[in-house]
């Protein structure tokens, strides 16, 4: 199994929804693939497959179940991955009250303690930024690479290139970048609008020698698909952004290849 992670220097960029729809653009190359929502503090994978926990888990269990007690955690199956996600074990509008030294057992179950099976890929989800719990991931799993997303801001690029920092710091292989909603097509004249100022070259993630493996452009069906809980992909699945996830996964596997 090859375990991919995929990060981010700030919030908002759309790292989940890149990291759900590059594992089901995989699952269509024929890899067996599941997808880890290692977001402790903002779970949204549920909701992007519209499965979401609405009873709470009792505040007292929070640190026995997913530290002290020895537990095997069937993944949940939908749309062909296997997904995990802290999502699954708390409540939609729960928040995970954990104090930071329980994180790290915590993610070791949700890497370990599940019965993946027999997995191709594993695509992890990060929370975004350079926290504790990035660098302990870095302890418990051997990465296959990891790919960094930015959106087009300057700040965006900023952020992406102090994640870059800490993963040359770990030693974890960057596979490439990721740069998402990168313009909006306009749907009446097809024209590309740039909804967002371009990040100056000499300032981009790019300057820093990482590849731009795909660039992924803005568009409403995104939004709504992970509302509705179908990922865009297979909601539109001969559409613009798929076939730019398609694109995405082919370089992902080339590069994979090439370590």
């Amino acid at each position: 199994m090859i375990a991919i992670a995929v990060t981010s220097g700030k919030g908002g960029v759309g790292k989940s929804t890149v990291s759900l729809n590059l594992a089901l653009a995989l699952l269509e190359r024929g890899s067996s693939v599941g997808v880890l929502d290692a977001d402790f503090y903002g779970p949204d994978i549920p909701l992007m497959v519209n499965l979401k926990r609405t009873i709470p888990l009792k505040r007292w269990m929070l640190g026995r179940s997913l530290d002290r007690e020895p537990l095997t955690l069937e993944p949940v199956e939908r749309y062909g991955l296997k997904l995990m996600s802290v999502g699954f074990l708390i409540g939609e509008d729960q928040a995970l009250a954990m104090p930071a030294q329980l994180l790290h057992g915590a993610l070791r179950q949700l890497l370990t303690d599940v019965d993946w099976g027999e997995l191709d890929v594993l695509v992890i989800d990060l929370p975004p930024g350079t926290a504790d719990l990035q660098q302990q991931l870095f302890g418990l799993v051997d990465l296959g690479g990891a790919l960094i997303v930015v959106g087009p801001q300057d700040v965006a690029h900023l952020d992406g290139r102090k994640v870059l920092d800490m993963l040359r710091t770990a030693e974890v292989r960057v596979l490439g970048g990721v740069e998402n909603m990168a313009g909006l097509v306009c749907p009446h004249c097809g024209e590309v609008v740039e909804v967002f100022p371009p990040t100056p070259e000499e300032r981009s993630l790019w300057a820093a020698g990482v590849t731009r493996l795909g660039s992924l452009p803005l568009d409403p069906a995104v939004a709504r698909a992970g509302d509705e809980g179908v990922p865009v992909f297979l909601s539109v699945p001969t559409g613009v952004v798929a076939s730019a996830y398609r694109a995405l996964a082919g370089e992902v596997a080339d590069a994979l290849e090439a370590a």
